[in-house]
């Protein structure tokens, strides 16, 4: 089978499995959105109480809760923030970037209940004493699903581990050849040699890393783009009226019955919004679980602000970027990263290329080594034997290479359809343990209410003891 026969299959299984997908996603979303008395608006305050507040020192058991949430954004802020937003402006229009808005609004609620659960069915590394979990966790404990565990933990590997560092890696190199004209071969051995000594070091060099990153990358772009947006101020309300005046503007997506009821700007701001701020997908709750917190609900909140920074703010950046550089309308063949390069060119002159290569590489850079924390997660639910996390962390690496040397169409549409899998098996998971997302919730508002920090006793819930297989609460 060559390359395009292989595209064509991926993008054959992936069209259908999206069309179903999004109904899916935004319904869970709403879910838990009303389930939950709105939490993400509720406790929005409390939540960046809980973020400034888990800058403690490193404990033994695990990582601090603000190293579990900039790691987590570590993951998040990347790729999908700049030629994610650019390729969803450009194939779903300006509209798009409001359904991105909706997805983060709404998926909030669902992050808080899948970090929430990865909290509660964390374990204790016998070998490391660390904590670790995440959705395989719950999904095996709470669910009483070994195989299911197993097949999320298989998809989760394949896609964070695999697909999307050759997703990053890609648009590294796209970046890099626009702005300096280097070779693609020579920067994917110069990621590889840069990547290995982190990955190899686990997760809590990872989590030093991130926390030393993600915040000077978020403030660089988020300073850009209010430059440009003060400086374009008369043509801001233009932008917002563009993006929701297009935004139920119905071109169907995709043929059938579910593809038919789906718009074009509703698809692509939805599919790259949840690429994005990973909402319901199944995969911050592994950074997550690895925090060390005295309740459940505390790292949910947490990470809930996550998808708030990384969509509402962050992806907004690049928008209002592109949107008031009118270069998406341009005619221009340019997708992705070129095309955000563009529109920064247009704002601020040949050093905007610049510039954005060298937040695209931080943003892309965190994002890899954030991706691998997900997945060393799952390797070590699968077996935790030295040699098969050594074979695994020489097969990310080869993954860099392969996303830096190949073409951007094939390696995101591979990124589609691994992200619709695992994000499918979460779903389900998160709807079926949803009574313990409530329990969780009423017992925290509960003890909140008492005036003391809450603090989760296992003890006072019975019903819990024979499915929580550790000690740790």
């Amino acid at each position: 089978m060559n390359i395009q026969s292989f595209h064509d299959l991926v993008n054959a299984v992936s069209g259908p499995l999206w069309e179903g997908l999004i109904f899916l996603l935004v319904g869970t979303g709403l879910f838990f959105t009303l389930a939950t008395g709105f939490v993400q608006f509720r406790l929005f305050g409390h939540s960046i109480r809980e973020m400034l507040g888990g800058r403690k020192k490193d404990t033994p058991d695990g990582i601090t809760p603000f190293q579990a949430f900039v790691t987590g954004l570590a993951s998040r802020v990347g790729v999908g923030n700049i030629a994610g937003v650019a390729i969803a402006i450009s194939l779903g229009g300006p509209g798009a970037v409001f359904w991105m808005w909706v997805t983060a609004l709404i998926g909030m609620s669902s992050a808080f209940a899948e970090s929430s659960l990865a909290q509660l069915f964390k374990i204790r590394d016998h070998k490391s004493g660390h904590f670790r979990g995440g959705p395989a966790y719950y999904i095996s404990q709470g669910m009483g699903q070994k195989w299911l565990g197993v097949l999320f933990a298989l998809s989760l590997i394949f896609c964070f581990g695999l697909v999307y560092e050759a997703v990053q890696a890609n648009s590294i190199v796209a970046a890099a050849e626009v702005a300096w004209g280097w070779n693609k071969h020579a920067v994917g051995v110069g990621l590889v040699i840069l990547t290995a000594p982190i990955i190899f070091g686990g997760i809590r060099r990872v989590a030093h890393v991130a926390e030393a990153v993600v915040p000077i990358m978020a403030v660089l772009y988020l300073l850009m783009a209010l430059y440009i947006m003060a400086v374009n101020i008369s043509e801001v309300p233009r932008v917002f009226g563009l993006i929701f005046s297009t935004a139920f503007d119905f071109k169907a997506a995709g043929g059938g019955l579910l593809g038919s009821m789906i718009s074009a700007a509703m698809m692509n701001g939805i599919k790259r919004g949840l690429y994005s701020n990973e909402a319901g997908q199944g995969s911050a709750p592994n950074a997550a679980a690895a925090a060390d917190v005295k309740h459940p609900v505390s790292q949910g909140m947490i990470q809930m602000l996550g998808v708030f920074i990384d969509t509402l703010i962050v992806c907004s950046c690049t928008a209002f970027i592109l949107l008031l550089s009118d270069v998406h309308t341009a005619g221009s063949t340019l997708t992705g990263v070129q095309l955000t390069q563009a529109a920064l060119v247009y704002h601020v002159g040949a050093w905007g290329a610049d510039f954005l290569a060298v937040v695209l590489f931080l943003f892309a850079f965190s994002t890899i080594i954030g991706n691998y924390a997900y997945a060393e997660s799952n390797i070590q639910y699968l077996n935790n034997h030295w040699l098969l996390m050594a074979v695994f962390r020489m097969a990310v690496l080869g993954m860099v290479y392969f996303g830096a040397v190949n073409s951007v169409p094939l390696v995101w549409d591979m990124a589609d359809l691994t992200m619709g899998t695992m994000a499918l098996i979460n779903l389900i998971a998160i709807l079926a343990l949803s009574p313990l997302v409530f329990l969780l919730l009423k017992d925290y508002s509960a003890k909140l209410k008492l005036g003391r920090e809450p603090e989760f006793k296992l003890s006072e819930h019975p019903g819990l003891k024979r499915r929580i297989k550790s000690d740790i609460w």
